[in-house]
């Protein structure tokens, strides 16, 4: 029954994990007027981990209390609130005796989000007191219904403090803060101290004025950090790519964005509910989450590559330019125009149309109109078409033509190439089905410029090339200087290598190219500009000697007066702007990965198909991570004879819980609403059961609540805190949310559950009575040993030991043992008292 309890709280969490990871799109305006669009998470990480998240962790102990009450005519039983607080015992002892110890040897976790851990913490202790003192102080032995409804009150007022302790705000608004992104997504930390910004920094966000002090901010993001924060992740992201491609210059990209993906998120930050999930998955021989999701991505992409290599071949046949611009000089005489014919069947005879068209160039006095057929034989994938060019000695712009192709068509076998047909698979017109053709004036040395006055290049081009084009002539042998000069990119070899030199265009050379290397610093976000600076052109200087050379004729002195007016010149573009931006491919690399990177995505299931094949289906549940050898995330160990084992003991509650709607439904509200309605079903029969049990072996309910129930209950939470400890870089997904949960166990299991109580009894004029005995013993032990508890966590912060989880050896044993003893001295005393061993209350 814990088994089938532990399956369908999975569905539970997995759900709960859907939900909080909804995301909104906002809107946000830097101080320099730049707008940015970004996301956020629409749920507040802490207000998550005190609602959804414990209520998902201590749903089995709340269900049991509120089952029991209803079940037993609204009058108290023992097994309910007995199992809560050897729950809350247990959780809050052995867990985190046991993520202290699982650390290695002188790693330490500490907690970071310290001041809710103090507000939950406070709030864990409080509820037991607040308990006590309705069994023993206010109406012992009697519960009211203000008791009861103040305790479920307590709820949203714990979350509230917490809230407020995590956003700043209230009392905190009035002191200085600074803030730096953290490494989750939406995640803002902010320590005290004085200010670094300037006194006027104001962000607008969603139309509203953010200013430095945080004021303003929704739902617990801010809005500037939540965009440095997703700009660091985005960083670091690429960093890990730049590391894989270093470490293995032979793997193709997709090969290293798997290896990347399963990289992020093994480092990423993850929730309770992920964790849950995972050490439950692995406890039931249903695998490790990370390493089935990156076997999975593996396959598809063998797959995706074989589709694709089959897919390459399948289009029809089509007739194009190749390419699809021409240039020409005037005195040219004709240019010739390449057509080709692509696809599958070259077997057939295909005929397509031509004809000219004007430009800015006139048919007849620029070039001859032109139009006719051309015919593909079978086998044949090339032809010409020639167009007649007209030379004068007109100076002139340059000037261009047009020409179409138009009417392609499959000509059968004995029919002529002009007669109408229809066949299965006609052949069209492929792009591009117009060709442009430039003529340049050849009666003048030429104006020389640059295409366009800017260019932007990827910074990953490595040696970039621009074309210096010669217009309005080509004339002679003219030499053109250029060199590089700085912007914000830095030459030397830092964003580029310094260049310059000369461009020497031949007679009747139109274009020339100027190299410059770019240096690939592999960034994310980047823009950095350096400009190409033309310079004047000159005819050759051989030439000029040869001219210069004895005295001048009549004839070629007004020869040179003629050459004169055709003289080179710079053009309008003569100064080349190159703007260096990041990589286009690994900028969108990098997004796609950002976007993969949501554990929704791993833990949730989109289909019943896939949660039936899953339910099946047995996998391996090694959770040993090598980091050395990062082939590992893309195969899939084979499952061992624990796995198999855990898989047929489970197999009928995997396949019965199947039914619970996938997470994909309702953003997660679905299968949140069928799970818990599954675990409060099963925990009314687990109730029955210890009951059952606990009279066949001669136990009392509240020995056998605290011994035997609340460890059930709480295998899959000490498994998900060993994981979370050991792969997480805090100790908040470990031992943070074991305060919280505490916490709530008490208001939503005691609080609903008396409240319903004490309404039906006063409503039939009669008192809820509850024995304060056993419960206010066992209550008044735990508190006095969390208090034990607490203080040697927050003493182990000190820098001889460094943080609550870990250490060095001797004290992380010493902690450990302190912490199983206190349980251990829990579970003698509280039984000792139950059989009137000592005296209670």
């Amino acid at each position: 029954m814990f088994l089938g309890v532990s399956i369908v709280a999975d569905r539970f969490m997995a759900s709960i994990e859907v939900i909080t990871s909804q995301e909104r799109q906002i809107t946000i305006k830097r101080p320099n007027g730049e707008k940015i669009t970004t996301t956020v998470r629409i749920w507040n990480e802490t207000v998550s981990n005190l609602t959804l998240m414990a209520l998902g962790s201590s749903a089995p102990e709340i269900l049991l209390s509120v089952v029991e009450v209803c079940g037993h005519n609204f009058n108290a039983g023992e097994l309910g609130p007995n199992t809560i607080v050897g729950s809350a015992a247990f959780n809050m002892f052995v867990i985190i005796g046991l993520c202290v110890y699982v650390i290695p040897d002188g790693d330490t976790r500490k907690v970071k989000h310290l001041r809710v851990f103090f507000v939950t913490a406070t709030w864990s202790v409080f509820a037991y007191t607040w308990l006590y003192l309705i069994l023993a102080v206010f109406s012992p032995g009697i519960v009211e219904i203000w008791e009861g409804l103040l305790t479920l009150f307590f709820f949203p007022i714990c979350v509230g403090f917490a809230y407020v302790a995590d956003r700043r705000l209230l009392f905190y608004k009035y002191m200085y803060k600074r803030y730096r992104a953290g490494k989750q997504k939406g995640m803002i930390i902010e320590t005290e101290g004085e200010p670094e910004l300037p006194s006027k920094v104001d962000v607008e966000m969603d139309g509203k004025i953010l200013n430095q002090h945080g004021e303003g901010f929704l739902d617990g993001e801010a809005g500037l950090d939540t965009v440095l924060d997703e700009d660091e992740a985005r960083r670091e992201m690429a960093s890990i790519l730049r590391e894989l491609k270093q470490k293995h210059p032979d793997k193709e990209m997709e090969q290293l964005m798997e290896l990347a993906n399963y990289q992020v998120l093994m480092q990423q930050q993850k929730s309770r509910a992920f964790y849950r999930c995972q050490a439950t998955r692995i406890m039931t021989g249903a695998g490790n989450i990370l390493k089935k999701h990156a076997a999975d991505q593996a396959k598809r992409a063998v797959q995706h590559n074989i589709c694709s290599e089959v897919s390459v071949s399948n289009f029809s046949c089509t007739v194009l330019f190749d390419p699809g611009t021409y240039q020409c000089l005037e005195n040219c005489g004709s240019v010739a125009l390449n057509v080709v014919r692509q696809g599958r069947d070259l077997t057939c005879t295909v005929s397509v149309d031509y004809r000219t068209e004007d430009g800015t160039a006139n048919a007849g006095s620029d070039y001859r109109s032109t139009e006719g057929t051309i015919v593909f034989k079978p086998g044949e994938t090339e032809k010409e078409i020639r167009i007649d060019i007209t030379d004068d000695d007109i100076f002139e712009e340059d000037e261009y033509f047009l020409v179409h192709l138009c009417n392609v068509r499959v000509v059968p076998e004995g029919a002529s190439s002009g007669e109408a047909n229809h066949v299965d698979d006609p052949a069209g017109l492929g792009l591009p089905c117009t060709a442009t053709v430039t003529i340049f004036d050849d009666d003048h040395a030429g104006i020389f410029s640059f295409e366009e006055p800017a260019v932007t290049v990827s910074e990953s081009i490595g040696m970039m090339e621009v074309k210096v084009i010669r217009n309005s002539g080509a004339r002679g042998v003219v030499v053109v200087p250029y060199k590089t000069m700085e912007g914000t990119a830095k030459g030397g070899g830092e964003d580029f290598e310094d260049t310059h030199g000369v461009l020497e265009f031949d007679n009747d050379e139109t274009w020339k190219t100027v190299a410059v290397r770019i240096v690939d610093h592999e960034e994310y976000d980047k823009q950095a500009s350096f400009f190409i600076q033309l310079q004047e052109p000159c005819w050759d200087s051989r030439r000029r000697t040869e001219e210069g050379d004895g005295v001048l004729t009549k004839k070629e002195e007004e020869e040179r007066r003629i050459a004169e007016m055709g003289r080179p010149m710079l053009g309008e573009h003569v100064k080349l702007e190159v703007i260096i931006e990041e990589s286009y491919e690994f900028k969108n690399t990098v997004d796609k990965l950002i976007k993969k990177t949501n554990l929704a995505l791993l833990v949730g299931t989109n289909s019943w198909r896939q949660q039936f094949v899953e339910a099946m289906t047995v996998s391996s549940g090694d959770d040993d991570d090598d980091d050395d050898d990062d082939d590992k995330c893309r195969e899939e160990k084979l499952p061992s004879c624990f796995d198999y084992v855990m898989h047929f003991l489970t197999v009928f509650w995997k396949l019965l819980f199947a039914f619970v709607p996938p997470t994909d439904y309702w953003n997660g509200w679905a299968c949140f609403c069928v799970s818990i309605s599954g675990i409060g079903i099963l925990t009314a029969i687990i109730g029955d059961l210890a009951s059952h049990f606990g009279c066949t072996v001669g136990l009392k309910d509240s020995v056998t609540a605290v011994v035997f129930v609340a460890l059930g209950t709480s295998v899959p939470d000490t498994f998900a805190s060993k994981v979370a400890a050991i792969q997480d870089q805090y100790a908040d997904a470990s031992i943070g949310n074991v305060t919280g949960s505490n916490a709530v166990n008490v208001f939503l299991g005691i609080g609903v559950a008396w409240s319903i109580a004490a309404i039906y009894h006063h409503s039939k004029n009669q008192v809820f009575k509850v024995d304060p005995g056993t419960l206010a013993f066992s209550v008044t032990l735990f508190t006095i040993f969390a208090f034990i508890c607490i203080a040697v966590l927050i003493y182990r912060r000190r820098p001889a030991i460094g943080g609550e989880l870990g250490g060095p050896r001797i004290p992380k044993i010493l902690t450990s043992c302190l912490f199983f003893s206190l349980w251990l001295m829990y579970i003698i005393f509280s039984s000792l008292e139950a059989y009137c061993h000592i005296q209670g209350f």
